[in-house]
């Protein structure tokens, strides 16, 4: 190398390591000023973990021989993987003891199999994580609820100790280091700087995409329409029609008011939304508001009132109609539910069918979000509500990254800060990281009286606005959707609802899992449905009678709301009446507020 060439690359190193430390020193000061007492919620539910952890531990003392079973099975592994490395050395190629998961992206590079050194590496990790998840299997005498935290937490403490997680481990990172002359991890610690500071507190919110890439109404949330009416928590957008006649019964779509309403208006190709208008309905959809401190008295009757209450009441100025379908999206779907209970008691049938997305009405089956729900830690969130005056939106997305951690926090934790780069563009993550901020009487309310206690199941035990509910005295048609894969609302409790509720349910069973198999318009011809017209009572049942259909779920909704009345054509509604006008274009101003920019 030319002597100025080497002064120039020296230089660089220099520089590249000064940017390095000097980022590295940021970081320690920012991690050790943390705020944190006993009673934050993160220490409230890593107390809970541990609580959980020493059951385990007692557990497994009732049984040593199964434990030094999984030990002695432990020793031999590594002993011939030992054997095989040796082997692998001389120059042959014995068959490796362990191998990972097809699902698991995290070994992809051939260099974890083709280099001895890193397939040694992979093999001794995977050996040790699948021993100690199989420790916790073998355990007998634990809850479901202990052994279900425990399994979690373990795989926490598993998948964050992977070699890929740390540069000096992973070949790829290795290669990039020395290609770079190290300005990868020195961009890699910049961009964790700043992913730290727009994070919720306790939390690291990875960035998953390229937020530069997208805007709100103008590649994403583009359906036309007009927001027609608003209040303190919500905007509700009427979309304009795309044919001459609709149905004469307008169609109200209820969000889940934990996320942003656009997951169901993506992109035109995709959109819920838009197909829906495209079908011939009246569409209105709820948009939420991004809650500020000055919102944290709004509690969940404030949220049904001022929510689809609120929405119904707008809908008959617009349209005339005193009577709506509805469509409830997860929490939505919960809401419209505890709505159509409080208007049965009222004597009201506004809500003449309705449509529950993956909507859990009984939480004894919470899904993996379990691990998280207790009283101890519930009780430290409330504290920390109450000084903000609501929840921190990206707390929850955080939480729900850690339900799928390889996918939606490692993967992205090796790309942006160990390999120096940047998530590509992709609309859906996008939305996921665009999260909402949610009131503190409202959110303490929801996660105590349905996830904690399950009252809205009950008889008479759940009360909104000095009404109590009951959920079988509810006599309109229902359509309950939900996905086999999807890990939030676990399919099989979402199905009690379904048995619980009077009228006529149908319960159709989707493919993929939360998002996926719901937003699945019919021209992919993607995951296809399971249907079944008996209604028994336990989901196995429906499940061993139902039969596989192609397509997607969507038109066989359109078929069976058409069948619920309201379906005679008229010609097209326009947004904006003279009882109703139009406030502003959709998709308004309340989903374009992100969070640091709420109240």
């Amino acid at each position: 190398m030319p002597k100025e060439n080497f002064e120039v690359a020296v230089g660089d190193f220099y520089e590249m390591s000064g940017r390095l430390a000097e980022h590295y020193g940021r970081f320690w000061e920012k991690v050790v000023t943390q705020p944190s007492s006993a009673e934050d919620p993160s220490a409230s539910v890593l107390a809970d973990f541990s609580v959980a952890m020493r059951e385990v531990g007692a557990a497994m003392l009732e049984n040593p021989n199964k434990l030094i079973s999984d030990q002695m099975d432990l020793m031999r592994q590594q002993q011939e993987l030992y054997q095989n490395t040796v082997l692998r050395f001389l120059g042959k190629h014995p068959d490796p003891v362990v191998q990972p998961d097809p699902s698991d992206k995290r070994f992809k590079s051939d260099e974890w199999s083709e280099n001895p050194v890193f397939d040694f590496i992979k093999q001794l990790y995977l050996i040790q994580g699948n021993s100690l998840m199989k420790m916790i299997q073998d355990t007998d005498g634990l809850s479901d609820h202990t052994r279900q935290k425990v399994e979690y937490f373990v795989r926490q403490y598993v998948n964050a100790l992977a070699p890929t997680n740390f540069p000096s481990l992973n070949p790829e990172v290795i290669r990039k280091t020395f290609e770079t002359g190290g300005s990868n991890l020195a961009t890699g610690m910049e961009q964790l700087m700043k992913d730290m500071d727009g994070s919720a507190r306790g939390a690291l919110n990875v960035a998953m995409t390229d937020t530069s890439a997208f805007r709100v109404g103008e590649n994403v949330a583009v359906t036309p329409g007009k927001v027609v009416y608003q209040n303190d928590i919500m905007q509700l957008i009427q979309y304009s029609p795309s044919t001459e006649t609709t149905f004469k019964r307008p169609l109200l779509v209820i969000p889940p008011f934990i996320n942003k309403y656009y997951i169901l208006d993506l992109r035109p190709d995709n959109s819920f939304l838009k197909w829906l208008v495209d079908q011939g309905h009246t569409v209105f959809c709820i948009s939420w508001v991004n809650a500020g401190p000055e919102l944290r008295n709004k509690g969940f009757d404030d949220y049904m009132l001022e929510g689809p209450i609120a929405a119904i009441d707008a809908i008959e100025k617009a349209t005339g109609e005193k009577e709506v379908n509805a469509i409830g999206y997860c929490v939505g779907g919960t809401l419209l539910a505890s709505t159509m209970a409080y208007l049965k008691k009222k004597k009201k049938t506004s809500i003449q069918s309705a449509t529950f997305l993956t909507t859990l009405l009984d939480f004894s089956q919470p899904g993996e979000i379990g691990v998280f729900i207790n009283d101890t830690a519930i009780t430290a969130l409330e504290k920390q509500m109450d000084m903000l005056g609501y929840y921190d939106g990206r707390q929850m997305s955080f939480s729900f990254n850690t339900l799928r951690e390889n996918d939606l926090f490692w993967s992205f934790f090796v790309n942006n800060y160990l390999m120096g780069e940047r998530p590509a563009a992709f609309d859906l993550l996008y939305w996921n990281t665009d999260s909402t901020n949610l009131p503190a009487a409202m959110h303490s309310f929801y996660l105590r009286n349905m996830y904690l206690y399950n009252k809205l199941i009950a008889k008479d035990e759940l009360e909104l606005d000095g009404v109590k509910l009951d959920l079988r005295k509810v006599d309109a048609p229902t359509y309950f959707i939900s996905c086999a894969q999807d890990h939030i609302a676990l399919w099989k409790g979402t199905y009690t609802g379904a048995t619980v509720m009077g009228g006529k349910p149908r319960f159709v069973l989707g493919g993929s899992g939360h998002i996926a198999g719901i937003v699945n318009p019919p021209h992919k011809k993607k995951y296809g449905f399971w249907t079944n017209d008996a209604l028994p009572s336990e989901a196995d049942e429906w499940y061993q009678g139902a039969q596989f259909n192609e397509g997607s779920w969507w038109t066989d909704w359109q078929k069976w709301v058409v069948q619920q009345g309201g379906a005679e054509a008229i010609p097209a509604r326009q947004p904006g009446s003279e009882l109703l006008p139009a406030i502003e274009d959709a998709p308004g101003a309340y989903v374009r507020r992100r969070i640091g920019e709420a109240g």
